[in-house]
């Protein structure tokens, strides 16, 4: 073949490339994607809203009745009244009370919390957030990426000495429930090596101030505990999951091609063998973000740790149906985010997608 003939092969070949690069149907999924959750998003908020209007009885009288009972201060008309556009005014229609209620949510009026009148239900959750964030989001990223690189490296050389370390050591720390993780980590550190505090947030003899270098030690001192139980349980489940895939993975023609071609092993590692491996992950760490809440409430009340999952106990202990309503929102929406980024990260990694 002339060189002109190896050329136009080569120009072909680079540009079908780059019009798959660039292909539209990437986008076309993605917003498929979208407009699935923006449903989905959609009928959360509408039950949300028709839970409390199809209760028997007048919910605002029973909050009321709670408030009243609790805090002895008996509520004004103005409160009163905000109340019933939450949770449902007889003296407007359907339509008027969703309208009502669609507008109150987009402001950031979830209601008044019973258990700790008159504290909004937005000013509970705001405070909590930043806990649960902090603690779970950061924990959560640090155990999936050190489980799926040693993953990827101990599936890469099925039954070498690491691999038979890792791989038994992951599967028992995966079976142990996470209260009991969290007990012995709290016993052993806490209790018997007294090296770090057992439960809060942050030191209470140190000042609340974010910009103060004190605060943020006794932040980082008090979340060591619950943090490294939260890895530890997490960090075995992700290095199970990607060796396994890579098991699978590198028996697959492109990768023995590649090995062919005499590519550096890294190369081939995690170039080809890794990157195809890594998809399930992708999905599962969405949904571990996703359902961030419900998977910490555990260690969040063995170690009192101030966030979402602590907050929840207590509005269920209390019957705070305002607290409990809208956390619900919160994570339905937190699930639906992180499956979309999850579905963003697959057009990127997973070219069939682009496709389709």
């Amino acid at each position: 073949m002339s060189r002109e003939g190896v050329a136009s092969v080569e120009e072909v070949a680079a540009a079908e490339k780059t019009r798959q690069r660039h292909s539209p149907t990437g986008l076309v999924y993605l917003l498929k994607r979208l407009g699935f959750y923006v449903v989905t998003a959609f009928v959360a908020v509408v039950l949300n809203f028709a839970i409390p209007r199809f209760m028997p009885g007048d919910p605002v009288v029973t909050l009321t009745r709670q408030i009243e009972q609790q805090t002895g201060t008996k509520l004004s008309a103005e409160q009163v009244q905000s109340m019933y556009s939450l949770y449902g005014d007889p003296q407007k229609n359907i339509v008027e009370q969703f309208l009502t209620y669609i507008w109150d949510v987009l402001h950031g009026e979830f209601g008044i919390s019973v258990m700790r009148y008159p504290t909004s239900v937005g000013e509970l959750i705001s405070g909590a957030l930043p806990w649960t964030v902090l603690l779970v989001g950061v924990t959560t990223l640090l155990a999936w990426l050190v489980g799926t690189a040693l993953g990827a490296i101990v599936g890469w050389n099925p039954g070498s000495r690491l691999d038979n370390i890792l791989t038994p050591a992951s599967t028992l720390f995966s079976s142990f429930p996470a209260f009991w993780v969290s007990m012995v980590v709290l016993w052993v550190f806490s209790f018997q090596l007294n090296w770090f505090p057992g439960a809060g947030g942050y030191d209470p003899d140190v000042p609340f101030d974010i910009n103060n270098f004190y605060f943020v030690m006794s932040v980082l001192r008090y979340g060591a505990l619950p943090a490294f139980t939260l890895i530890l349980i997490g960090f075995a489940g992700w290095l199970f999951s990607m060796r396994n895939m890579m098991v699978t993975t590198i028996s697959e023609d492109y990768v023995t091609l590649a090995k062919a071609k005499g590519l550096p092993e890294r190369t081939v590692l995690f170039r080809y063998a890794a990157r195809n491996a890594l998809l399930p992950n992708i999905t599962n760490l969405a949904m571990a973000m996703g359902g961030i809440v419900g998977g910490v409430v555990l260690s969040e009340i063995v170690f009192t740790y101030p966030g979402i999952g602590y907050l929840l106990l207590q509005s269920i202990l209390a019957k705070d149906y305002p607290v409990m309503q809208n956390i619900f929102l919160m994570i339905v929406f937190a699930v639906l985010i992180a499956n979309f980024v999850a579905d963003s990260l697959y057009v990127v990694l997973d070219p069939r997608t682009r496709e389709n």
